[in-house]
């Protein structure tokens, strides 16, 4: 971790990360200055730029409003879109995949409750045909999110793994994945695997499970890393209080519905194995469309529910869970 010098770049910090013989620079400080964290990850000359904001107010909903968008274009590869359109259209599908490749192992870990708007941005500035950016970008992702105030629970690391000649190869090149039985990204914390994504040829349960253990070694290394230049450089942290669910109404609703839920379960499951029938019997598919016919108000019966039930008396439908009723307009 080193800081460069000068005084129009008296702020920008970098930080290396040596897995094998690839060199992986980071570097914050010098782009993208009002986003909560920015960091610049480099293998090669591929260069992606990953940017993390966190919303300054809360929103009132009960999930994590995060976004993760990837931006390619094809600058990045020094071409001009030709043709007649000569615009940078929509995301590819897979920039679509990249960016859920980064959203999966990031998602889970926030504070319970945390409902502040949440996106990442990774724009891939430079392709040198050679190193894939997909695990560049995570990489920066995490980086980004640890140097912010966000509370982010991490940082996590993440590789790509493939096997050339015999041996096991950290972050591939394009050419050695294509050679390579295995292909596979694993992301993780430095004491567990968070996400694995592969794709293989027939190859030995043993090989896959190195693989793993091996990545597993170099994602270690590299969140050792960015812990240690977020503490050197990161912005302080802010204090959100976890948000839990009010013990008092959950008890509430138990004691009110609880009863009904259990039963209209207990009759569920009866009107399950009574349109299954006993086991070895009847037309195996005819079973599973009755199973598939049989709704949880009629389950008691094992009769579908139809349209007849739909037109049952003015007051409409009685639900078992609540003890509401309701009406279906009969089509």
């Amino acid at each position: 971790m080193t800081d460069q010098g000068g005084e129009a770049s008296a702020r920008v910090h970098t930080c290396t990360i040596t897995l094998g013989d690839k060199e992986i620079h980071l570097e914050t400080g010098r782009l993208a200055k009002q986003a909560s964290g920015a960091v610049l990850v480099r293998l090669g000359d591929t260069m992606v730029l990953v940017t993390a904001v966190v919303a300054k107010n809360e929103r009132n909903v009960d999930f994590f409003p995060l976004t993760v968008d990837v931006e390619e274009g094809m600058y990045a590869a020094g071409k001009i879109p030709g043709g007649f359109i000569k615009k940078e259209g929509r995301p590819s599908d897979q920039a679509i995949l990249n960016a859920r490749l980064i959203d999966r192992p990031i998602r889970p870990l926030w504070p319970a409750g945390f409902n502040r708007e949440t996106h990442i941005v990774a724009t891939v500035l430079s392709v040198d045909k050679t190193n894939p950016y997909d695990v560049l970008a995570l990489l920066g992702a995490s980086a980004a999110l640890s140097l912010s105030e966000a509370p982010f629970q991490g940082p996590i690391g993440a590789v790509r793994v493939a096997k050339v000649d015999g041996r096991w190869v950290i972050n591939p090149t394009f050419e050695e994945v294509d050679a390579s039985p295995i292909n596979l990204v694993v992301a993780g914390t430095d004491d567990a695997i968070s996400m694995v994504e592969a794709g293989c040829l027939e190859i030995q349960e043993a090989d896959l499970l190195e693989a793993m253990a091996l990545a597993h070694l170099a994602i270690q290394e590299q969140v050792a890393a960015i812990r240690a230049w977020a503490a050197e450089v990161g912005a302080p942290k802010m204090e959100v209080a976890e948000r839990r669910a009010d013990p008092e109404l959950v008890d509430r609703i138990r004691q009110q519905f609880g009863a009904g839920r259990a039963r209209a379960r207990g009759e569920l499951r009866g009107g399950l194995r009574t349109a299954a029938g006993a086991p070895g019997q009847g037309d195996p598919r005819a079973r599973r469309r009755a199973r598939l016919r049989v709704h949880p108000l009629r389950a008691g019966t094992g009769a579908p529910f139809g349209r007849a039930d739909c037109q049952r008396g003015a007051g409409g439908l009685e639900c078992p869970l609540s003890g509401l009723s309701w009406h279906h307009a009969a089509r």
